[in-house]
């Protein structure tokens, strides 16, 4: 739990993944993705004590595919987000559990234009077919290494992240980030949206 700062609760609380990870306070995680591999996209999410809260398994390196699997602590298959093949926007799209059934989709996160410095995305939930506006948005800051995240298009924060710069994180050849997710926010469902961004950056 974060301390030492006030956050704002969402109007609404934003439940996608499951309601026990929206929680009526503000919680800090921190992301590590193992950059030395043989297999891509491999984070793991932990608390401020250091306790495992999720990790994400990554796919092949040689597989044509990006698919990437979120999965509580014990293993459980939570969500799988996969790259849209032939997409102008580099869009992700996150399905429930371990499917990739277009009946079980969530949402879709693509970048908001086609050309720029930053990453900005937009999010569109699955029930938002006619995609005119975002249900939330990232916008990403490349140069500082950190991005916040947005309600629709609204000024209203659900999270934000930051990288942390340490020489444990270069000896071990590891990307860190820091992330705090406001109060009554699915906390699973902004390390997905974290996950993606990082994806998108990398643009293999």
């Amino acid at each position: 739990m974060t301390t030492g700062a006030s956050y704002p609760a969402a109007a609404s609380s934003v439940v996608v993944v499951a309601p026990h990870f929206c929680v009526g306070h503000p919680i800090d995680l921190t992301i590590v993705r193992k950059m030395m591999t043989l297999s891509e996209g491999t984070f793991g999410v932990t608390d401020v004590d250091g306790n495992l809260m999720f990790k994400v398994q990554g796919g092949d390196i040689l597989s044509l595919q990006d698919r990437r699997v979120l999965l509580d602590a014990a293993g459980n298959p939570l969500m799988t987000y996969q790259q849209k093949l032939m997409s102008a926007r580099r869009r992700w799209e996150a399905f429930r559990g371990d499917s990739t059934d277009e009946r079980d989709i969530l949402f879709s996160v693509r970048k908001s234009s086609f050309f720029q410095i930053n990453t900005n995305l937009d999010v569109f939930m699955a029930s938002n077919t006619s995609e005119d506006v975002c249900d939330f948005r990232i916008e990403g800051n490349l140069f500082e290494s950190k991005c916040v995240i947005y309600a629709g298009n609204s000024n209203n924060i659900i999270a934000q992240m930051h990288r942390n710069h340490s020489a444990e994180s270069i000896l071990l050849g590891k990307d860190s980030f820091g992330v705090t997710v406001y109060p009554n926010v699915d906390y699973a469902f902004i390390v997905s949206l974290i996950v993606i961004l990082e994806e998108i950056n990398t643009d293999r």
